[in-house]
């Protein structure tokens, strides 16, 4: 990919082939995917977003051309709201916006009619989307928008709120951090909370799809109102790209939050879901139900959604929830057409699915299909749970609690998950061959929203673990994530050691467990520092992201270990680095161990959970001693 930076056009809306409702002041255009075999198709227009009076129904056509039920509804509809009604095999499915609803009122229950013009922020429409030359540039964050800013302690004002990420507290403490992406978990209408009732506590990540296109209602300051919501989302996004940061949205097609409240469901009964042989519902998404990507037109509300996003609300990249329950070829088509609109966008996923789909595994987007997807990641389990221990047991612990028979699977992680020469695939966790063709495809990581943060994983799989002893096996942990040659990823509020309090799933827990402590930072700013050092390192050095799975092979090379003990050199000076043979010693062990090196002088820039790029003291050996549970980076000065 080549260095971009993508100036949008307010004037120029993106055209929803799907489903749309294209108002102007004098009629509005309704057309709706609906079922083909239908009896009646109506209309209704409210004078309310909940509530109201009926102020009109019309009777909508189908069109046989394009399969879409149509009607145009004379006069200035501008803040009213709308719902449809279908008649099939003599039963009504029950009001729904539709599909493809781009903004709705409170609770999403019903459609709004509005200007999308009038939603568009100051400046909005020379917005320019950060510029990135390769996605192996990208440090992702990943965060909630409540535990983000909710707390007391954060000073944002907006809290838990689209608007806090446009004050300076936020915005200075990504910059300062020094990521230029951030995951916002799922940020599209949901269905688990009750935004008519937001003075009473509710909490819930967001995997519960309702309306697909629309910003959730209780992150804006008003969800009554339709347009506030996405001016917020839009003033948000805006922010974001003045401070260099991309944004990138958490997108959850695998499922609906049920099957019979779905607008799929009430517009075209069991079309847009897979069937077991015996006709029950399958359930790949784990939660009741899975979508049929591989359908015409769940297919194309698939890609017309992203690219609406991309177009509408300037998103910048997608990670696709429970990527598997997905077809490799509709995952390659939403690749295609969002390359049509920008290449930098970055595409991403889990590749994996919670329970059997109804369809062959060989044709889903599972990690091990990742070599058919090109320029398509997924993350790394491998490197995850070779850090941190396997997913199924919290209170097992691997390579960072001193556990030996982790390091190929941990090597494997640090090469980007590409064929190395010196990785014995037969000693990997989970994969027995590698899955990506380029390391740019693998996203490492060692913790996420789901599961464990990593504090409350070393406490659990570490018993009696010393506080001190906490922090250095954190530290450790990530600076194997972020020395990776794979993209690195972290869960917000890691810079500041932040507790679940030890909940595993913490979906629907309260604010008291889900919150960042922003007085962490004053308590522990030596592991916030630490995080700081390893991003400006990565991102000043390129040889920590090489982006070409030929230029691993060709420049990292692992060196001879024991037990607990991985070590690298990314040898020469790749990409025109300013540093050259750089080695990375990463021991996890709790006493001290040598790991032999090409005799030379060297600067070491990492020791000791300190970092200071331009050297912490300067050495002349042929072998370096690591101190217990701790990771060492120096490199060549002659």
């Amino acid at each position: 990919m080549g260095l971009l930076s993508f100036l949008f056009a307010a004037s120029a809306r993106s055209q929803v082939d799907f489903q749309q409702v294209e108002y102007s002041p004098r009629a509005t255009d309704f057309k709706f995917v609906a079922a083909p075999d239908a009896k009646r198709v109506v209309l209704n227009i409210y004078d309310s977003g909940a509530g109201g009076r009926l102020l009109k129904s019309k009777k909508m056509k189908l069109d046989k051309l394009s399969q879409q039920w149509k009607v145009r509804v004379k006069g200035n509809l501008a803040g009213t709201f709308y719902t449809i009604n279908v008649l099939k095999d003599g039963k009504w499915y029950g009001e729904t916006p539709g599909v493809f609803a781009q903004a709705v009122g409170i609770n999403g229950q019903r459609g709004a009619i509005i200007s999308l013009d009038d939603t568009d922020p100051v400046g909005w429409n020379v917005d320019k989307r950060p510029a990135l030359a390769s996605p192996s540039d990208l440090v992702i964050y990943e965060m909630h928008h409540r535990d983000f800013s909710v707390s007391p302690t954060s000073s944002i004002k907006n809290k838990g709120k689209f608007l806090a990420l446009t004050e300076p507290r936020a915005i200075s403490h990504l910059t300062t951090l020094g990521i230029n992406a951030v995951h916002i978990l799922p940020s599209f209408d949901y269905a688990s909370v009750d935004e008519s009732q937001l003075e009473k506590p509710q909490y819930n990540w967001g995997y519960d799809p309702l309306n697909y296109n629309v910003p959730e209602g209780s992150y804006s300051t008003d969800p009554a109102d339709p347009k506030c919501r996405i001016n917020e989302f839009k003033q948000m996004v805006q922010a974001l790209h003045k401070a260099g940061i991309r944004v990138i949205l958490d997108v959850v097609y695998n499922h609906t939050f049920d099957i019979e409240g779905s607008a799929f469901q009430r517009t075209w009964p069991d079309y847009y879901y897979r069937k077991t042989a015996d006709g029950q519902y399958s359930n790949g998404s784990g939660c009741g139900n899975e979508t049929a990507s591989d359908k015409a037109w769940m297919r194309k509300f698939i890609i017309e959604s992203v690219k609406y996003w991309a177009n509408e609300y300037h998103i910048d990249g997608f990670r696709f929830d429970l990527m598997a329950v997905h077809d490799i070829e509709t995952m390659n088509l939403v690749r295609k057409e969002l390359d049509k609109i920008d290449p930098s966008i970055f595409i991403y996923g889990e590749g994996w699915s919670a329970g059997s789909c109804a369809y062959p595994e060989d044709k889903l987007a599972f990690k091990a299909n990742v070599t058919e997807m090109p320029c398509i990641a997924a993350f790394s389990d491998e490197i995850r749970d070779a850090l941190r221990g396997p997913w199924n047991d919290d209170s097992q612990g691997a390579f960072i609690v001193g556990l030996k028979d982790n390091e190929e699977s941990l090597k494997y992680g640090i090469a980007g998950c590409i064929d190395h020469p010196q990785i014995d695939m037969t000693k990997v966790n989970y994969s027995k061959k590698a899955w990506a063709k380029e390391p740019q495809q693998a996203i490492a990581y060692v913790s996420c929203h789901d599961d464990m943060c990593l504090v409350d994983r070393l406490k659990a799989s570490k018993k009696g673990i010393t506080e001190a002893e906490l922090i250095r096996l954190d530290l450790l942990a990530q600076t194997a994530v972020f020395t990776s040659q794979g993209i690195p990823f972290m869960l917000s509020g890691e810079e500041m050691l932040r507790t679940k309090q030890g909940v595993h799933n913490s979906y629907n827990s309260p604010d008291a467990i889900n919150q960042l402590d922003w007085d962490n930072l004053k308590r522990y700013p030596q592991v916030f520092n630490y995080y700081k050092g390893l991003i400006s390192m990565r991102r000043n050095h390129p040889a920590f992201r090489l982006g070409s799975a030929d230029l691993v092979r060709k420049h990292l090379e692992f060196l001879p270990t024991s037990d607990c003990l991985v070590a690298f050199r990314i040898n020469g000076s790749p990409k025109g680095d300013t540093w050259k043979n750089i080695t990375v010693v990463l021991n996890s062990a709790d006493h001290p161990q040598s790991v032999s090196i090409p005799q030379g002088k060297y600067t070491v820039v990492c020791c000791d959970g300190i970092i200071n790029e331009n050297g912490i003291e300067t050495i002349e050996t042929d072998q370096i001693e690591v101190d217990p549970q701790t990771a060492i980076i120096m490199w060549n000065v002659e």
